[in-house]
C-alpha cells in the first residue's frame, strides 16, 4: 500500500458509492451484478478478508450452480477489470490466501460502516459529556441511510443492516437526550429530521414534539402529530403510541381546543394510564390466559382465535439461520406490539414462533390482522413479507384433531 496515492473512501450507508481523492469513481450504474455484489462484500470486509465458503454462500447461496466455485474465479476476474476500468490504478485487488479472500489496494480504503463501528466504541468508552456529544454527533451525520438498501434482500446484509440501525438508535437517543439537557432544542429537531424521513414508524416525531413544546410552538408540534397520526392510520391502520397521544392531550390543553374538535382523540386518551398495544406475557402467563379464555367462552361463546404467527426461511421451511432469526424474532415482537388491540395478547412459543390470543374477532378479521403484521413488519424492507407464514384456528377447536394449531400434551413448556 502506498500512502502516497488520495484515500479511495466508500460509503455503504445509504447505497453504495466510492470516490478516489476527490474524484468520484463510477463502477457502472447497476451495484446488484455478482461482480459489483463481490466488490461491496471485500470493501466490507476489508482486511480481515471472508472465507471462500462464507463468500460463496452469500454470493450464491440461494442458486442452484454446478461449478459455483469456477464461477467465483470467473466474477473475480471481471472485478479487477472493472476496478481499473473505473479509474483505480492497476493492481490485483483481490488477494486470495489459505481460503480467505481480502481486499487488496495500494491506496488507503476507507469505509464509512468501518469508521461508524470505531465512532460507536469510542463514545461507549468516553466519559466527557462535551466529547460525547461531538461524537454522538458524527455517528448520527455519518449515517445516512440503511446499509447497502440496494442489497437488503441478502441475508448478510440484513442482519448487519439490522445491527447499524440499532447503534444508530440508540446514539440518536443519547445524543437528543443531551441536547434537550443542554436546552438545544433546534439542534434536537435537525438531527430527529433524517430519522423520520428514515424510519417514519419508529416514532422519532415524539422527540419533535417536545422540542417543539420546550419552545413554546405548540402549533408545529400540533401539525407533527396530526401528520404522524395520518400516516400510520393511512399506512398500517393503526394510532400512534400511547405517550404520543398524552403529548397531545398536553398540546390541546395549551392550545385551548374546543372540545368537539378533538372528540375522537380524547375518547381514546381517557384510559391514559393504560399502556397501548397487545400485551406481551411470558409463555407460563400466556398458557394460564389462554385456559381461562377457554372456560369464558365455553359460557357466554364469545368468539376467541388463537394467532401462530412464525418466521420462515421465505419459502416455508423454519429459518436456519441463527442471527438472521435473532433480528426477525426481534422486529416481529415490536410489530405484534404495536399492530394490535389491548386487549390482544401474545407470547414468544419459540425462537421463531409467536402465539397470539385475539379476543372478540372472526375467522375474516384474523386474515386481514396478519395483513397488518405484515405490513408493518416489511414497513423498511418490502422483501421481509416473504418470511412470515400464519396459521389460525378458533380457541374452541384447537383441540379437534383437524386444527391447524395444536399442542402437544406431552410437551411440559405447554
Amino acid at each position: 500500500m502506498s500512502d502516497h496515492l488520495p484515500v479511495l473512501k466508500v460509503r455503504l450507508f445509504g447505497g453504495f458509492s466510492a470516490s478516489y481523492g476527490e474524484i468520484p469513481v463510477s463502477f457502472g450504474r447497476n451495484t446488484t451484478t455478482k461482480a459489483m455484489k463481490l466488490l461491496q462484500i471485500l470493501l466490507y470486509h476489508g482486511d480481515t478478508g471472508i472465507s471462500r465458503d462464507k463468500l460463496l454462500d452469500e454470493l450464491y447461496g440461494r442458486e442452484e450452480l454446478a461449478d459455483a466455485a469456477n464461477n467465483l474465479r470467473v466474477t473475480a476476474h471481471r472485478l479487477k477489470k472493472i476496478i481499473v476500468d473505473a479509474g483505480l490504478p492497476s493492481h490485483n485487488y483481490i488477494n486470495i490466501k489459505k481460503g480467505i479472500y481480502r481486499w487488496d489496494a495500494p491506496m488507503p480504503t476507507e469505509v464509512d460502516a468501518h469508521q461508524f463501528v470505531i465512532l460507536s466504541k469510542d463514545v461507549q468508552a468516553c466519559t466527557d459529556k462535551v466529547k460525547k456529544l461531538a461524537l454522538l454527533k458524527k455517528i448520527c451525520l455519518m449515517y445516512s441511510g440503511e446499509f447497502l438498501p440496494e442489497l437488503s434482500g441478502d441475508e448478510w446484509v440484513l442482519v448487519e443492516s439490522v445491527h447499524y440501525k440499532n447503534i444508530y438508535s440508540e446514539s440518536l437517543q443519547e445524543l437528543c437526550k443531551l441536547l434537550i439537557e443542554r436546552g438545544d432544542y433546534e439542534e434536537a429537531l435537525r438531527f430527529c429530521e433524517p430519522a423520520c424521513q428514515l424510519y417514519p414508524f419508529d416514532e422519532w416525531q415524539s422527540v419533535r414534539i417536545d422540542c417543539y413544546m420546550a419552545l413554546n410552538r405548540y402549533k408545529d408540534a400540533v401539525q407533527e402529530y396530526e401528520n404522524t397520526a395520518k400516516l400510520f392510520f393511512e399506512e398500517l391502520g393503526i394510532r400512534p403510541s400511547e405517550h404520543m397521544m398524552q403529548q397531545f392531550e398536553q398540546m390541546s390543553s395549551r392550545l385551548n381546543y374546543k372540545p368537539q374538535e378533538l372528540g375522537d382523540i380524547k375518547e381514546r386518551l381517557k384510559d391514559d394510564d393504560v399502556r397501548g398495544g397487545a400485551f406481551y406475557c411470558s409463555l407460563p402467563s400466556f398458557r394460564d390466559s389462554y385456559r381461562l379464555v377457554s372456560r369464558i367462552i365455553e359460557r357466554n361463546g364469545q368468539s376467541v382465535y388463537l394467532m401462530l404467527c412464525s418466521i420462515t426461511n421465505g419459502k416455508g421451511m423454519p429459518m436456519d439461520k441463527p442471527d438472521k432469526l435473532e433480528a426477525l424474532s426481534g422486529e416481529l415482537l415490536n410489530t405484534i406490539q404495536q399492530c394490535l388491540r389491548k386487549g390482544d395478547s401474545f407470547t414468544k412459543y419459540s425462537p421463531s414462533q409467536f402465539l397470539i390470543l385475539l379476543v372478540g374477532t372472526n375467522k375474516e378479521n384474523c386474515s386481514m390482522i396478519f395483513d397488518r403484521i405484515q405490513r408493518y413488519f416489511s414497513r423498511e424492507h418490502k422483501s421481509w413479507k416473504q418470511y412470515l407464514d400464519y396459521f389460525v384456528s378458533s380457541v374452541a377447536e384447537v383441540d379437534r384433531q383437524d386444527s391447524p394449531i395444536q399442542f402437544n400434551t406431552e410437551n411440559k413448556t405447554w
